[in-house]
């Protein structure tokens, strides 16, 4: 009785392995063989598509800049509003007055040297970049080919950073923006 049920068995899976051998081969046939000028079509058709989806993922970095520009632009001026808001209250007293202005001259300096810093990499050979100076690092957004940021270029960046600003390289955060 278990002979008889894995012969079934074994013909049944034999039956089946054959019937998809047999529509394979119907199916590829059916198609015929492969045309030189279809296959030089396909393949120009390809690099189309290759030249398209490169441009993409460039406008897709370049955009990631300019939206991180425009949202340190954006955070920015309302930190400037709320300063200007509180150095201007009638209740405020001058030792506000002072912090609000003291907060709004550094806020001018980092926004400056940002600038500074993002013009003096894009002259170095970057694309593009962001730079972010904060109470206590610099952060700098850049970006960075398939095999990533080489020593050299981590070395100009650390070099621009520190002659510009009074960071150290231990305060210096590299983030590679990736296409």
């Amino acid at each position: 009785m278990k002979n008889r049920k894995r012969n079934i068995t074994l013909m049944a899976v034999l039956v089946f392995v054959s019937a998809a051998v047999a529509l394979n081969w119907t199916y590829n046939n059916r198609w015929g063989s492969p045309d030189a000028e279809m296959v030089a079509a396909e393949d120009e058709m390809m690099m189309i598509a290759n030249t398209q989806y490169g441009q993409r993922v460039e406008a897709a970095a370049s955009e990631y800049f300019a939206e991180a520009r425009l949202t340190r632009q954006v955070s920015r001026d309302e930190a400037l509003q709320l300063l200007q808001t509180a150095a201007t209250a009638e209740t405020a007293s001058q030792e506000t007055i002072d912090s609000a202005m003291n907060a709004i001259s550094a806020m001018a300096t980092c926004s400056m040297k940002e600038a500074q810093i993002e013009n003096l990499l894009i002259a170095k050979d970057f694309a593009d970049c962001v730079v972010y100076i904060g109470n206590d690092s610099v952060t700098v957004a850049v970006p960075a080919p398939t095999e990533g940021l080489s020593e050299e270029a981590v070395a100009r960046i650390t070099d621009i950073i520190c002659n510009e600003t009074e960071y150290a390289a231990s305060q210096l955060s590299i983030i590679e923006v990736k296409a």
